[in-house]
């Protein structure tokens, strides 16, 4: 049967589920875990590790995109931007989700088969994070600081994938970016705000109330710092500089955004945090292609 706008077919609901038509969440993702094995590598990464972490990112991404919904079914019906999810609207069942969930999963695993030990541990903690954080919003008051330990968990595996080993400064970068997703995701928390009050789930865009933009700038500013610091440890010099001073503009913009603390302007500042993303990234790899 021919699928028109209000029917859609099976396959287009399944490619919802998993989020194919909204990539920035597979990019906040892919960007930390870049910038990582760029780092890593001292600007020399494998292509098979580009290979196997950029089609991880999107297959982990994706499976945890079914888990949510399948998590959230109850409560997406009741928020207006998510009522018409492909679970909550009985178009996809939950036993369907969460074989997608788990396909996606094997997949990924499969992927990291050909790499060392300490990446297959580091994947199973990956997989248990993802899979938990859609329950922390029943009683944790900021969620956004576990999701971005599930979004950053690409930056220890990729220094274990290189080195062998997780050095401290993996982890501080792991730091970096919880503060990052916490600013990032109270942005997209607070298009939501009344909606989550409503049916009482804990979101930072409520912990914070009042504080809610200068706790997301302070957010930033501190990812901020820690870039910083990575970048005189790793030896980093003008041209990465550069990319941060350009994530910092990224920031500063984010503030005219959301200080109005209205719905579109706080998606819009969440949705550019690609292009802050990207000129960290890009500032690493062009500071090691100078060289």
């Amino acid at each position: 049967m021919q699928a028109t706008a209000s029917s859609p077919t099976k396959l287009q609901l399944y490619f919802r589920l998993v989020r194919l038509d909204k990539p920035i969440g597979t990019v906040l993702l892919l960007w930390p875990t870049l910038a990582a094995l760029w780092l890593a590598s001292g600007g020399v990464p494998d292509w098979r590790l580009l290979v196997i972490f950029t089609l991880g990112t999107f297959l982990m991404r994706s499976a945890g995109c079914a888990i949510n919904d399948y998590a959230d079914q109850d409560i997406d019906r009741h928020v207006k931007r998510t009522v018409d999810r492909p679970i909550t609207s009985g178009r996809v069942s939950g036993k369907e989700a969460l074989a997608i969930a788990a396909g996606l999963a094997i997949a990924a695993f499969l992927l990291i088969l050909p790499l060392n030990a300490l990446v297959k541990q580091l994947s199973v903690a990956a997989v248990i994070i993802a899979g938990t954080y859609p329950y922390f919003k029943r009683f944790f008051a900021i969620p956004q600081a576990y999701l971005g330990i599930a979004f950053g968990f690409g930056i220890p595996m990729a220094f274990a994938a290189v080195q062998n080993t997780v050095p401290p400064w993996a982890w501080l970068l792991l730091l970096g970016n919880v503060f990052w997703a916490v600013a990032y995701d109270t942005e997209y928390a607070m298009v939501d705000r009344d909606d989550d009050l409503k049916i009482g789930i804990k979101t930072s865009a409520i912990t914070f109330g009042r504080l809610d933009v200068a706790i997301i700038m302070l957010c930033y500013g501190v990812h901020l710092a820690i870039l910083l610091a990575a970048g005189r440890h790793f030896g980093l010099g003008v041209a990465y500089y550069l990319g941060i001073a350009i994530a910092a503009g990224c920031a500063i913009y984010h503030y005219f955004l959301i200080r109005g603390r209205e719905r579109a302007p706080c998606f819009a500042a969440f949705r550019h945090n690609n292009y802050l993303g990207a000129a960290v990234f890009a500032g690493i790899a062009l500071d090691y292609a100078l060289r």
